[in-house]
């Protein structure tokens, strides 16, 4: 992986990751009333890291363009 390729996947992981916490801090205020303290805030980032790194893994590995080209372009000719 060269370098600005790394930077790039760095910069859409911490902003996933940024999303995700802000995302789940509001779920979890909403949903179950709990007041976010700094041991819940510990745990919603554990549980955003991971996700945020596999949906930067999944966007950066398939080609959305050439999937939606594909599956229009079939639709069209039947």
């Amino acid at each position: 992986m060269n370098h600005k390729r790394l930077e790039v996947f760095l910069e859409f992981l911490c902003f996933g990751v940024i999303m995700g916490v802000i995302e789940d801090m509001i779920a979890v205020r909403i949903t179950s009333g709990t007041p976010i303290t700094w041991k819940v805030f510990g745990v919603i980032v554990l549980i955003a890291i991971p996700f945020a790194f596999i949906g930067e893994m999944i966007v950066d590995k398939i080609n959305f363009v050439k999937l939606f080209r594909r599956f229009f372009s079939k639709k069209r000719r039947a």
